[in-house]
């Protein structure tokens, strides 16, 4: 079965506030292997003008996956996760994510296309703060193969 295509253009969210902490972003920083202080020590960061540690990029996909999870996870969009394989991922950063920062996610799905037997899923998920400041948007592809 293919992806319900009414799908396009929905939007999921935001969700719930989402505290970035201090530990989380180290945890993060140690599990990709990112050697930066910025991610581990306050004093380097204000150092470099941040108000806290900085999460490196990618750190956007902890909030990102859950927010569009809840839109893979409608039963009216037809989505078999089981059968998905994850075909691209992008971020596009206002300013890095710190800790301190309370943010909430909103999910919008782009697209959805079938070629052949997959159907392929492209999502964009708007990460803000809770006062409404812009901070990242995370792009994903995920393809749905056929059965």
């Amino acid at each position: 079965l293919a992806l319900n295509t009414d799908y396009v253009g929905r939007v999921f969210g935001p969700g719930a506030p989402y505290e970035v902490s201090r530990v989380k972003i180290a945890e993060f920083a140690n599990a990709i292997g990112e050697p930066s202080e910025l991610c581990r020590s306050q004093e380097a960061a204000q150092k470099a003008g941040y108000p806290d540690v900085i999460a490196p990029p990618t750190f956007a996909i902890v909030i990102s996956m859950a927010s569009a999870g809840v839109a893979q996870a409608d039963p009216g969009l037809g989505l078999d996760y089981s059968m998905v394989v994850h075909g691209e991922q992008g971020f596009s950063h206002e300013r890095p994510l710190h800790a301190g920062d309370v943010v909430v996610a909103t999910t919008t799905i782009e697209s959805v296309k079938q070629a052949g037997s997959l159907s392929m899923l492209v999502t964009s998920t708007s990460i803000d703060t809770v006062s409404g400041e812009h901070v990242c948007t995370a792009k994903s592809t995920i393809v749905e193969r056929g059965k």
